[in-house]
């Protein structure tokens, strides 16, 4: 699967071997923000694992300039793990840090929807974190952006992550792509689709 759009930039499906590009682009979001509550940095080999162990089920995305550069990433994973909620996922996007309002991470938003109507997925899910005061560790521009995208803000939880020491909240934004039909298709997973 790959795709442009007129801003020149090409999605294609993430391969192993783009886990140490991908890092690059994570590092300054686990190293300097509370976008993500992880607190290290992950090693190659534990990127290329996730990569890989993602590609089994849901679509794991890059965007790339003309010249190859990937500059951005999305993938989708279980909201939860029970059956029952096969056709609920979570979606995380990182886009390099000195390409922000570029249109890559809606680029990446729209492909990764593309994809997950195609394996029958109903519910999209964001789980961001949220703070009532902006500071150099985070702004709310995550919440802005799943809003242009059609998210809607569903639950706030208060001070439920730690780092940098200081409470953060979580609110969870919720889009719905498709209908919640009586006999619903079967979930279909990305490994299959390619």
């Amino acid at each position: 699967m790959t795709a442009e759009r007129e801003n020149h930039i090409t999605v294609r499906v993430a391969r192993a071997d783009d886990a140490e590009r991908l890092l690059e682009i994570y590092r300054p979001y686990v190293n300097d923000t509370a976008i993500t509550f992880e607190y290290d940095v992950p090693g190659v080999d534990e990127f290329r694992r996730r990569i890989e162990t993602t590609l089994l089920r849901y679509p794991y995305l890059v965007a790339e300039m003309p010249d190859g550069t990937i500059v951005g990433y999305a993938y989708a994973s279980a909201f939860k793990e029970r059956a029952a909620y096969n056709w609920a996922v979570e979606l995380s996007v990182y886009v390099d840090q000195t390409r922000h309002h570029g249109h890559i991470g809606q680029t990446l938003y729209e492909a990764l929807e593309y994809c997950l109507k195609q394996q029958h997925v109903t519910n999209l899910n964001a789980c961001i974190t949220f703070t009532e005061q902006e500071d150099g560790h985070l702004d709310n521009g995550s919440v802005a952006f799943h809003e242009k995208m059609g998210f809607e803000r569903v639950a706030h939880f208060h001070e439920c992550g730690y780092k940098f020491n200081h409470w953060w909240d979580m609110i969870w934004m919720e889009k719905i792509i498709a209908p919640h039909d009586t006999l619903h298709a079967d979930f279909l997973p990305f490994d299959g689709m390619r």
